[in-house]
């Protein structure tokens, strides 16, 4: 469950990027809000950490951002994600190099690959299924994996004249990714990772 973190007063994404509470709290801005991220189930956080470490065997480590690079994405207001992983494409990870902060936003280019291992509940679903889905498409991320240990399902969703074609996986049939071609798992083989 997230919490909204402000009143009434909505913020700019020049806001969100001055903002500090002086806290560790996570937050993602959807509509000018700050919403407060709880921290990953153990199943989440093992599903994500196992997938960092298999991706880093095809792709150098430069290349990866591990539940600490957001994306500034579109919106009625102001929107900035934080996904479980990222997979950089060579222009968005140079786009970073030297910044304050290791936020993607309009003005960059996208990154390759977004990965949210969904957590239980109606509202995320909702968040993971519909509204990034949306999202991450305007931003022309070439792939969009959906991890859902629920669902004992990966969904991938591939970029294709400017919206998403999903594939569903289950089972052991490998996930096909045209970013990461080497890449092999099953849906069986991540998600049981998660029960580990």
């Amino acid at each position: 469950m997230t919490q909204t973190a402000t009143g009434s007063k909505l913020l700019t994404m020049e806001e969100y990027l001055a903002y500090d509470d002086g806290t560790d709290t996570r937050y993602e801005l959807v509509d000018g809000e700050l919403v407060e991220m709880p921290p990953a189930s153990q199943v989440n956080a093992s599903i994500a950490k196992f997938l960092l470490f298999e991706l880093a065997k095809h792709l150098a480590i430069a290349l990866l951002a591990f539940k600490d690079t957001e994306i500034e994405v579109t919106g009625r207001r102001a929107r900035c994600r934080l996904p479980d992983l990222i997979v950089h494409s060579e222009e968005s990870r140079a786009a970073l190099v030297g910044a304050k902060r290791s936020t993607i936003t309009r003005d960059m280019p996208p990154p390759a690959i977004v990965i949210e291992v969904v957590s239980p509940g109606e509202e995320n679903r909702n968040r993971d299924y519909r509204y990034k889905h949306t999202e991450y498409a305007a931003r022309g991320i070439a792939e969009y994996w959906i991890i859902d240990p629920e669902m004992q399902q990966v969904t991938l969703c591939l970029w294709v004249n400017g919206q998403y074609e999903d594939t569903v996986y289950t089972g052991d049939t490998p996930i096909k990714s045209t970013v990461v071609p080497s890449f092999d798992l099953s849906a069986t083989q991540i998600l049981a990772f998660g029960q580990n």
